[in-house]
């Protein structure tokens, strides 16, 4: 780091010397490992603008229409590029998917019918699928369980799913075994592809029909294999997380076998109508600029989160996943253990947005949410955890939840305002 970047950082952003030296220092330890990010994310660019390519992506493709949206040819070339970069028969890939909850749910109502079970292989799910399944304890209406499905989970052992357990919990009335990927607001790691993989071939061994279904938030270009390569029925995502590249304007995707996807595009307009509706509202050209920088966005996060998880750890915090685990999402936990480390945490990362950057964020009742959430989030999409962010429920052990950055730097930089919040405040010691 040059004296005018030093510079700036103490002047500008009011950085410690100290803690720009010690972040640094940390730096070093880990460009190693980039490497290998780097390796995967070749691969990975590489795959997408074949998908472009094949699919014959062309500038007519960015024109859109009105109305029922009937003979929308980009929306239909999104969703044939989403299926060849995933591996699958068909896709649904629309701006009118609020959210990766939406997509699941979305999913979920679309598969499940009154009698049917679902299954949850990978323990409890996260907050927000819980109102949807409808046992987060509250009386929420328009939950699957009102709807007659009933629901199961299995608890995982030693962080791990409990494959033989999940077998032997499969009944004439299991529809769906779900599957998330991503950590959520746990202190487990990310599950990895081939772990998916041992799932679904030991499940799919005993029972062929059962629809393996993956929630992939935040876990996409993470590997150079998705759960679709190695099996999974049906996965579902956000575009303003990984897949967008922090340019999708909003929106989720579902990719899958076509008789599924079917199904679900009936549920997301209506039966008879099916995917053949749904306006794209022009965002075609955002959509598949982003699916083009993914790869790389993505990089840049992982990075980032590496850089969070050494710097921690080596300040004497807990961190899932460790420095040398293997990484199959985004997300980097730190256990804080006191929620005013949490809170100043999170402040800190809103400091270091492009967005709001003055803002104060502060824990509240968020929709979806058992417990107060503090989230600073200050990107150019509203809520794109792709983008620079952290969020934390405020309750024991406290950990804080770190995600994105469009750029290795910006990440950088909301490790050391976060630090220097925590240092300045007596709450960490270097």
């Amino acid at each position: 780091m040059n004296s005018y970047t030093i510079n700036i950082l103490c002047k500008q952003f009011s950085i410690e010397k100290e803690i720009i030296d010690y972040v640094n220092e940390k730096e070093k330890l880990i460009l190693d490992k980039f490497k290998d990010i780097d390796s995967i994310k070749e691969y990975n660019q590489y795959k997408v603008i074949n998908a472009m390519q094949i699919n014959k992506l062309s500038a007519t493709d960015f024109y859109w229409t009105t109305g029922y949206g009937y003979g929308d040819i980009g929306r239909e070339k999104v969703e044939s590029i989403y299926a060849s970069v995933f591996n699958t028969e068909d896709a649904l890939v629309r701006p009118s998917i609020a959210s990766g909850t939406h997509a699941l749910s979305l999913t979920l109502s679309g598969l499940l019918r009154p009698g049917d079970e679902l299954l949850a292989a990978s323990g409890t799910p996260y907050d927000t699928l819980q109102k949807v399944i409808g046992i987060d304890g509250e009386d929420t209406p328009g939950t699957l369980i009102e709807y007659g499905i009933t629901y199961k989970e299995v608890p995982l052992v030693n962080n791990k799913i409990d494959i033989e357990e999940v077998i032997k919990n499969i009944n004439e009335r299991t529809k769906i075994i779900e599957v998330q990927r991503s950590t959520g607001y746990s202190d487990r790691k990310a599950f990895t592809v081939s772990e998916i993989e041992e799932a679904i071939k030991k499940i799919k061994s005993v029972n062929k029909d059962v629809i393996i279904m993956v929630d992939n938030c935040y876990g996409e270009f993470l590997e150079v294999q998705e759960p679709t390569d190695v099996g999974a029925d049906i996965m579902a995502g956000s575009l303003i997380k990984n897949p967008g590249g922090g340019i999708a304007l909003s929106g989720g995707y579902i990719v899958g076998k076509r008789e599924l996807v079917d199904q679900i595009a009936n549920r997301l307009t209506a039966p008879g109508l099916g995917k053949e509706t749904g306006l794209t509202f022009g965002t075609t050209r955002t959509t598949l600029q982003g699916l083009f920088l993914a790869p790389l966005i993505v990089s840049e996060a992982v990075k980032g989160a590496l850089l969070v998880a050494k710097t921690y750890k080596d300040l004497g915090f807990k961190v899932v996943p460790d420095v040398d685990d293997k990484r199959s999402d985004i997300i980097q936990a730190v256990e804080l253990l006191l929620p005013e480390r949490v809170s100043e945490f999170c402040k800190g990362i809103q400091s270091a947005s492009v967005v709001d950057s003055f803002v104060t964020p502060e824990p509240w009742d968020m929709p979806g949410y058992k417990d107060q959430v503090i989230m600073a989030a200050g990107g150019f999409i509203d809520g794109s955890s792709i983008e620079l962010s952290a969020d934390a429920p405020m309750r024991e052990p406290y950990y804080a939840y770190y995600q994105g950055g469009l750029t290795f730097e910006h990440c950088k930089l909301g490790v050391l305002i976060s630090l220097s919040n925590l240092y300045k405040k007596n709450l960490i010691n270097l």
